[in-house]
């Protein structure tokens, strides 16, 4: 940059806005999603919701519209290619582009040793959590094209890198979506895509409810954590908010950890 440039970060720094953008957001009916959603409208982008509650998606829908920002909803399990393919449509009709893709939907195996596991529960898990992302990532493709290129974030977890006794379902598929997230990274950068992912520990969410609450299991898991705390979805969504927009348009291939400590051990 020339000392003129560097001026002009003193009135016009690189943040976190994404005016004129349109941002699709999976499992956007609770948890990271919601609060994913919310803030991108924030940020001032058009956000297209996908999720398997119509009720939900809706509700979220009429908060974003009566805050004065725009949004669409599609409803149904990113599992079901005809869904994502619904969205898509929905995105390229209304829009006629994509420029941010965030991946959150998600599931997890009932918490079992791996000899325990059902298989049924196993291929939901890796269907959900890595299979539907590449889907949504192949169907934005050429809407992030349209827009001139874009950022896919994919909602990876500490458990991509790290073990864990009975997490192997979800741990298996979050540690595929970090290699699609490098793979991807590296295949589409000469198109204008980023790709990229954050890996939040432990939430206090829905899904991690019964575990988080469970004593036994509470007190395992806090003792692993420096912070010593389970985290917040607002403490995840600046992250995502960052790899979506301007501030990042140099980053690509790499995860963010959001994990009170975890993975600095």
């Amino acid at each position: 940059m020339s000392a003129a440039d560097d001026i002009g970060l003193l009135t016009d720094p690189p943040g976190l806005r994404l005016d004129g953008k349109v941002a699709w957001v999976t499992g956007a009916s609770r948890g990271l999603g919601r609060s994913v959603a919310y803030a991108m409208a924030g940020a001032g982008a058009a956000v297209l919701l996908s999720a398997r509650s119509q009720e939900r998606l809706d509700a979220i829908v009429s908060e974003i519209r009566a805050h004065g920002g725009e949004a669409a909803a599609v409803a149904g399990s990113i599992a079901d290619r005809d869904v994502v393919e619904r969205a898509a449509a929905v995105a390229r009709e209304r829009w006629g582009r994509v420029d941010v893709l965030v991946n959150n939907a998600g599931i997890s195996a009932a918490f079992v040793r791996s000899e325990r596991l059902e298989d049924a529960d196993w291929a939901d898990v890796l269907d959900v959590n890595l299979t539907a992302p590449l889907r949504c990532c192949r169907a934005a493709l050429p809407l992030l094209e349209a827009a001139g290129g874009g950022s896919i974030v994919n909602v990876s977890s500490i458990h991509g890198i790290r073990a864990h006794e009975r997490t192997l379902a979800y741990a298996a598929s979050k540690g595929g979506l970090e290699m699609v997230t490098r793979t991807l990274a590296v295949e589409w950068a000469d198109r204008g895509v980023r790709v990229n992912a954050v890996a939040p520990g432990y939430l206090q969410t829905d899904m991690t409810t019964g575990l988080l609450d469970h004593p036994r299991w509470r007190e395992s898991l806090l003792g692993r954590i420096p912070m010593a705390r389970f985290g917040a979805t607002a403490e995840v969504v600046p992250a995502v908010l960052f790899l979506a927009g301007a501030a990042s348009t140099y980053i690509t291939g790499t995860t963010i950890y959001i994990d009170g400590g975890w993975t600095a051990q």
